[in-house]
């Protein structure tokens, strides 16, 4: 067993989570800077953002994407439609459910903060082959079912 090979992998190991540690907290500045902007918190952002990317949700739809308590997503859809993001809509096969749908109208606002940076992030893209940006990919991919696991424990 070569024992430098294993030196090696704890050290990348080590940095990877320190990069990725230094990654999420300033994912969470840059939400942060962005939401105040526009009068929101981070999680509102970040509904917004899963609403945005699946569509029309229920409360219970948004908990289990969230990992957040259905009081709690009750309180955020009740503040982000008194701030005029989003409303409430009868669902279209079962008149019992309701689901939070983006109101158009009000969310341009919010897409200009993320054009240059998503320039600047396919940009960088241009350094790596398709298969590092496909481990990249894998990776962020299982280490946010992770987060979300964890946040959805955390939340019971």
């Amino acid at each position: 067993m070569d024992l430098s090979l294993d030196a090696d992998r704890a050290k990348a190991v080590e940095d990877l989570l320190s990069v990725t540690r230094e990654h999420s907290g300033v994912t969470v500045m840059f939400h942060t800077a962005v939401a105040e902007r526009q009068g929101l918190g981070a999680s509102e952002t970040k509904t917004l953002d899963l609403l945005e990317r699946f569509g029309p949700l229920t409360a219970k739809e948004l908990s289990q994407h969230t990992g957040l308590a259905p009081a709690s997503v009750t309180g955020l859809v009740d503040r982000l439609e008194a701030k005029g993001f989003v409303r409430r809509a009868k669902h279209p096969t079962d008149k019992r459910r309701v689901l939070i749908e983006i109101r158009w109208e009000n969310i341009d606002g919010l897409k200009r903060f993320f054009v240059d940076w998503s320039h600047q992030v396919a940009e960088f893209c241009e350094e790596f082959t398709t298969e590092e940006l496909r481990t990249v990919v894998r990776f962020l991919a299982g280490n946010s079912t992770l987060q979300r696991e964890a946040a959805a424990r955390l939340g019971r």
